[in-house]
């Protein structure tokens, strides 16, 4: 996606430990004409692949995940990653480290919005080292439910997750692929 490395190139920050800061557009300040393009293209790449809801992982997931929802007219779970007072215990759960704010998080989805015969489709900011994915990969095989995939707004390709979960079998779309960020340069992938 063009218009996504643009603005990468424009607002994208390197900092220390290869993290990409993109709170100008995409995880903090939100660019929803980026966003509603971003679903456009996750629905394009998706399309006929039977997807019955798209799920994300609180916070940063969500802006993504609901133009996603928006495109295919699709409903939105985001896991939960702190227990609420309004949830109770039937819920999915999984760990999940997040290498950005270098903690673990327990995430949740209330078994009450996953049906027998969903297929999913899971929507990310990031993808580094996975475990985001990996954790709801776990709540969609506790559910006993089939996953179409991951699309991810940028991943890091130069970090394990993408292939690790490639390797797995699962389809992962990338609409920004980043080689490498050496030197405080980002360089993409060329596709």
């Amino acid at each position: 996606m063009q218009e996504l490395n643009e603005k990468i190139k424009q607002f994208g920050t390197v900092l220390p430990g290869n993290v990409l800061k993109v709170d100008a557009f995409l995880n903090h300040q939100v660019d929803p004409e980026l966003m509603l393009h971003v679903g456009q293209e996750f629905a394009r790449r998706f399309a006929g692949e039977g997807i019955t809801k798209i799920w994300t992982v609180e916070s940063s997931g969500i802006a993504p995940a609901v133009m996603t929802g928006l495109a295919m007219k699709l409903p939105v779970i985001f896991a939960r990653k702190h227990k609420s007072l309004t949830l109770n215990n039937n819920m999915y759960v999984a760990d999940v480290y997040s290498y950005t704010k270098k903690t673990t998080n327990r995430i949740s989805i209330s078994k009450k919005y996953v049906a027998p015969d969903d297929k999913v489709l899971m929507i990310d900011d990031f993808l580094a080292n996975g475990q985001a994915v990996e954790g709801m990969l776990e709540i969609a095989d506790q559910a006993g439910i089939q996953v179409a995939g991951a699309g991810i707004v940028i991943e890091k390709s130069f970090q394990p997750g993408g292939q690790e979960l490639r390797d797995r079998g699962v389809r992962v779309e990338s609409l920004a692929r980043i080689k490498s960020l050496a030197d405080n340069q980002i360089e993409f992938e060329e596709d």
